[in-house]
């Protein structure tokens, strides 16, 4: 590792049961070895709560904490994150372990900070104490079940609820309403846990030791990842992708743009992948030369101040074993460990520039864990084709990472903005990708963005529902109706695809629209695209609206990805964010940034395994990884599957 020139390391989440072998039998020298030993190194800890896997003697002793599933299904032992996080004895134990832990390791020099847990979520318990504390809960919200009946329109039915005594369990609901705000719930219960764990340290902890969590994808819909990382300093998120011909660096940048979004400041990669990745060895995809380098600075360059392999050294037992580390089983160097040490030994000589890195983005994704959450339960897709295998969800998650990619490919570096806090105030373009679920505050908000001189590019099943997952009674686009220019009361299913006439967005063979088809009639707005179908080619497809100073376009179908990218890089140029980045190679990615020092850095990336030249179009500097020294307007030099990082004058 010193060899490497690593720094830090992560260690003891997964070591419950090592680091308390025996109710209240607490073993740390096992560890204090290995830490001493880091600290010769010149290697610093962060130290992990173990709470996320429980020791079997305690499963013997209190069954009842396992999580219960919806519908109450089999539960036992033997898989992690399988309790339920709000159980008594649960948090006792926990807070026993946690306290024991930190105050260990309190005043140990090399442990510099600590992770809460691990990839956290409520586990989906349905146990009866999670239920009671749900009614609770809802009590604090809608006071009478008068004002949740109405709000979820449980008369639907007969299902009125006559007492808060009688609240049906969520197993079989079909309430929209009971299963939007279970999902909330625990979503809260998990931030609380979060929460929870990170008070238990900071009142134990050294004052200058941080708290993180590293969370599995911070566009989980189990979690709410804007609440769960108030109470942290710093956002952690767990990246893995495969590598090779897929890898392509978008999944890396989207879910970097939603950690820094997250908590509004620099984060860190807690996780990433090594060798290759799997529960089974099915899928076992090792890096090309060069990629793994490739990738560190590329998280860098989008405001990454750690990253983190999972794991070390390979697993020679267990689920695990061929979720491969940067060494592999029998623990040599090997070709990744040389491309790990070529990365960390130049990071030795650039990485202080690169740290705290202050990105200054003009376009926003708007995100929203409620529409994540009610397009999976009232889904818009199943008829439509199998998911193409570049994106990972159907539904919410699909259109997000459909558009998201489309802003990849045209080079646009994005913030992801939350429904939770939105601010829109310091962007020029605002993106809004099925906001199924929003309260009329946040639609006046967009609307009034886009008065103010804003724009905004908005998808399908936008402003449809209120915040209790009931769609509105106003003709819709309801609220936005002003802003977009256009009503509608009929939707229709695609059952398969169709094209948009004339090819209005010159995309060839590209031109296809798919899955749904909302039937448009224009008010105020200018139709850009129109079906061609005999029945549908009356509505427009794609409609763009003037609206006080700024413009809504709005889309009222799924556009096929040439479509997605064409008008995007069109409403780029009609409003002034189209430049030289734009026209780089397909291959070649760019990502900016500013240093702490004030001087503007320029990251080049070229996925591809053929070298390429690049027009760099800023002013003269040095290209650090190199130290060579960089003219305005030259040409640069990218190796296959090379970096360049040019630091103005």
């Amino acid at each position: 590792m010193k060899a490497a020139g690593l720094n830090v390391v992560r260690m003891g989440e997964s070591s419950w049961g090592r680091w308390e072998p025996a109710d209240g039998k607490f073993d740390f020298a096992w560890m204090d070895e290995v830490v001493a030993e880091m600290g010769k190194a010149g290697i610093q800890v962060i130290m992990g709560t173990p709470t996320y896997s429980i020791p079997v003697w305690m499963y013997a002793k209190h069954p009842g904490m396992l999580a219960r599933p919806l519908g109450g299904g089999d539960t036992g032992y033997g898989m992690r994150q399988n309790m339920n996080i709000d159980d008594p004895d649960y948090r006792r134990y926990a807070e026993r372990i946690i306290v024991a832990l930190v105050r260990h390791y309190k005043d140990n020099p090399h442990v510099i900070g600590w992770q809460l847990d691990n990839e956290t979520s409520a586990y989906g318990s349905a146990n009866a104490s999670v239920h009671r504390e749900f009614v609770t809960w809802l009590q604090a919200k809608f006071k009478t079940t008068a004002a949740l009946n109405e709000a979820w329109l449980l008369n639907y039915w007969g299902q009125q609820v006559d007492s808060w005594e009688n609240f049906p369990t969520r197993d079989f609901a079909n309430s929209t309403g009971y299963k939007l705000d279970w999902a909330r719930f625990q979503q809260w219960r998990a931030s609380r846990f979060i929460g929870w764990q990170a008070d238990l340290v900071r009142r134990a902890a050294r004052s200058d030791q941080f708290v993180y969590q590293n969370n599995a994808s911070l566009s989980r819909a189990e979690v709410n990842a804007y609440d769960m990382t108030r109470p942290l300093d710093v956002a952690g998120n767990d990246v893995y992708f495969n590598w090779q011909d897929e890898y392509d660096g978008r999944h890396q940048t989207l879910q970097g743009n939603l950690a820094r979004g997250a908590k509004g400041r620099n984060f860190f990669v807690a996780e990433t992948t090594g060798q290759a990745q799997g529960w089974d060895a099915v899928k076992q995809i090792p890096p090309y030369d060069g990629q793994m380098y490739q990738d560190v600075f590329a998280n860098i360059g989008n405001g990454a101040n750690l990253h983190m392999y999972w794991h070390w050294s390979s697993l020679n037992a267990g689920q695990e074993i061929y979720w491969k580390g940067v060494l592999g089983h029998d623990h040599e160097p090997n070709r990744i460990y040389a491309e790990v040490a070529r990365t960390g030994n130049d990071l030795k000589k650039v990485g202080a520039a690169l740290v705290d890195l202050k990105k200054d983005n003009r376009v926003a994704v708007l995100y929203s864990t409620d529409s994540n959450n009610a397009l999976t339960f009232m889904p818009f897709d199943k008829w439509t084709k199998p998911l193409p295998p570049s994106f990972h969800a159907d539904g919410y998650r699909r259109i997000f990472e459909r558009v998201n990619a489309a802003l990849y490919q045209a080079k646009v570096e994005t913030d992801i903005v939350f429904a939770d806090a939105p601010d829109f105030s310091k962007y020029k373009l605002l993106i809004v990708l099925a906001l199924y679920i929003a309260d009329d505050a946040l639609l006046q908000k967009i609307s009034d963005f886009v008065q103010q001189g804003g724009h905004v590019i908005m998808t399908f099943k936008s402003g449809e529902a209120n915040e209790n997952f009931m769609v509105r009674w106003h003709t819709a686009p309801g609220p936005l109706r002003q802003a977009a220019g256009f009503k509608y009361q009929e939707t229709s299913t695609l059952l398969k695809p169709l094209k948009l006439k004339g090819d209005p967005f010159e995309v060839g063979d590209g031109n296809t629209v798919e899955t749904i088809a909302e039937l448009l009639q224009l008010e105020t707005a200018q139709a850009l695209a129109y079906y061609d179908h005999p029945f549908f080619g009356r509505y427009p497809a794609v409609t763009r609206n003037q609206y006080g100073k700024g413009s809504l376009l709005y889309q009222g179908t799924e556009l096929g990805e040439a479509q997605q990218l064409a008008v995007l890089k069109e409403e780029l140029k009609r409003i002034g964010l189209y430049g030289p980045d734009q026209e780089l190679p397909p291959a070649v990615q760019i990502k900016h940034a500013t240093s702490k020092a004030g001087k503007k850095l320029h990251f080049y990336f070229n996925y591809s395994a053929a070298a390429v030249n690049v027009g760099y179009r800023y002013g003269k500097g040095t290209e650090m990884l190199a130290g060579a020294p960089v003219q305005a307007q030259q040409d640069l030099a990218l190796a296959p599957w090379g970096v360049a990082i040019v630091a103005e004058d």
